[in-house]
Order: C-alpha cells, then structure tokens, then sequence
C-alpha cells in the first residue's frame, strides 16, 4: 500500500514539473512582435495607423507615425510591458498638424439699381473734392521712377598665345650703333620690322617698339686689331604692356688693318735704307733707316683698322631662345611703315 502511494506521489510530482518548465519557456521573437501588434490595435487611438513591431532578442523595435506624442508614449508602455522585452526602441514620428484650408473672402453684395443711381448722382453734385483727404485720393499717382538698366556683364580676359621658342623675326634700328663709341651695357631702341604671327595669325603687327643693350663693343686699334660689336634685344611694348624677350646675339666683326701696318713700316725703313746710301753710307745709312721707319709709323698712325658702323633704320635679324607668351594685338603704331629686305 505505501509502494503504491508513493508511485503516485511521484506521477504527480513529475507532471508539476513538466507544466512548471513549459509555463517559464521564454517566447519566441516573433511572439513577442505578435503580442505588442495585438495590443496596439486593440487601442483606439492606434487603430489602423501604419505601425511596425520588430523583436529581436528581447529588443523590440518601433516604427511609424502617430498623431502626437501621447500615443508615441503610449505605444511604448504596451512594448515594454510585454513579458520577455528588456529594451523599447521607440522610432515613433509625430505626423505635423494638417495645414488648415484659408476660407475664401465673403462675397461683396451687389449695389442695386437705386444705389447705383444714387451713387452717380451724388458723384454729378461733386465733382471736385473738399476735403484734404478727397484731395489726397482723387490726386494722380506718382510716375513710377523709370527702371535702371542693369550693367553689362564684364568683358572676358583676353586670350593669351604663347610665340614658341625658334621664331626668327627682324628689327629696325632707331639709334646708331658705333663700333668706335659704343659702350658695354649701352641701351638702344628698335622698331619691330616683321610681324609676330602664331598659326598665320598676326599676333603683334610691326612698328611696336623693342629695347635691347650692347653685350660687347670693342673698337679697332691704329696699328692691328678688330672691331667687334655684339647686340642683345631684351624687351617688347606692345599694346601698353612690356614682355621681356631672350633672344641670340647678333653679332659683327670688321676686318684688321695688321697685314697693312707692317707692309707700310717695311716700305719706310727701305726708303731710309735709300736716303741713308744717298747720303754716304754709314752712319748716314743709320739715320736714314731711323727717319725711314719714322716715316713709314706716322703714316699709319693715321690709318685706323675698320669700325663697325650701324646707321639708324639699319634691319637687325633675331631668333627667341625661350617662348613668348603675350596678349594678342591687331593694331601697331607703325603698322604702314615700309619694310627693308636688307640685312647688314
């Protein structure tokens, strides 16, 4: 009899146990999401507004527009009170209030007959006003003040064009150039000759003005040696703005007159050899190869080797060793001077 007790006190026992651990199994994420959907329909201040419930390991999830923030706040005590939610993540938008529709003026009643034609009788009787504030309505209005025209807009900045490196062009001279009184670093001014032209476009037109210097002027001895003259162009005006050039040099070297001093000093000494045989021989040949030689260097000392000598106008050839970039012009100041086809 107590065998058969206590096996049944076991049964019972074991039952409790299975409804204890069904009773506490947690709900699943989708059940959780079920349960909060169904309690908020249930609310009438919720019913049928466009709300989304997400649950996911304990966390749920809310999203959608309400009316204001009590049902916000609402939704989110039905959220939080379901069994098995730890976090409320309330992504509620409280919906802006509907914009309220601006009721039309009401509408003037029309004037009847009699008051229309006691209104133009009574306008008849009183044509000009009488009152100051009559005055101020019945005056015309004031001309409006005509518009101003807006200004241009400015004008684009001009295009540059780049001359390359290579280009050959020719200068006239303004100032003489003097192998014999010129100076190193002495400045000189010259005229454009050719014009500068980029793909058969003329880019600066001839007779712009151009300014160069001496590099070296040497000048010819009385006796022997050269005269050398060496010219540089350094800069270019045109259209009231200066660029400055790197060009080659030009260069010219005149012949020595050496060769010819000796030939004139041997030709007096003979002569003096000549008188000093005339004269006795000796100690007259000695004088007269003395005054022979004197003679034949006072000759030359008056004979000079040859000077360079560049007159004004004269047309000098350059070539740009470095490109030149400048603004584009079609106007020169000499643009209908002559050209020289000359080159010294």
């Amino acid at each position: 009899m107590k065998a058969r007790l206590s096996l049944y006190l076991s049964a019972v026992v074991f039952f409790a146990i299975l409804v204890a651990v069904g009773c506490s199994k947690a709900p699943t994420d989708a059940q959780i999401a079920s349960d909060i959907q169904n309690k908020l329909n249930t609310d009438s201040g919720l019913q049928g507004k466009q709300l989304v419930v997400q649950a996911a390991s304990g966390s749920v999830t809310l999203s959608g527009q309400v009316d204001n923030d009590a049902q916000r706040d609402a939704a989110a005590r039905y959220a939080s009170s379901e069994p098995g939610v730890k976090q409320v993540v309330n992504n509620l938008q409280v919906a802006p209030p509907p914009v309220e529709a601006q009721a039309p003026p009401p509408e003037q009643p029309k004037p009847t007959p009699a008051a229309r034609h006691h209104r133009k009788v009574s306008q008849d009787q009183d044509d000009s006003p009488s009152t100051p504030a009559e005055v101020a309505q019945t005056a015309p209005a004031p001309a409006a003040a005509p518009a101003v025209p807006a200004p241009p807009p400015p004008p684009p900045p001009p295009q540059k064009v780049t001359i390359p490196s290579g280009t050959t062009f020719a200068v006239r001279l303004v100032d003489p150039i003097d192998s014999e009184t010129a100076t190193q670093g002495q400045t000189f001014q010259a005229t454009l000759n050719s014009p500068f032209a980029v793909d058969g476009d003329t880019v600066i037109p001839a007779g712009h003005n151009v300014e160069g210097h001496v590099v070296t002027a040497q000048s010819a001895g009385k006796f022997a040696g050269q005269s050398l003259l060496v010219l540089q162009l350094d800069r270019i005006s045109a259209a009231g703005k200066y660029y400055n050039i790197q060009t080659d040099q030009y260069k010219k070297q005149g012949s020595s007159r050496g060769k010819n001093t000796v030939e004139k000093v041997g030709a007096g000494a003979g002569i003096g050899a000549i008188i000093g045989a005339i004269a006795g021989g000796g100690k007259g040949a000695a004088i007269g190869a003395a005054a022979g030689g004197g003679l034949g260097a006072g000759a030359q000392a008056v004979t000079h080797g040859q000077q360079i000598k560049l007159p004004s106008e004269t047309v000098l050839n350059f070539t740009l060793q470095a490109p030149l970039t400048v603004i584009p012009t079609t106007q020169g100041p000499d643009a209908g001077r002559p050209t020289l086809n000359t080159q010294q």
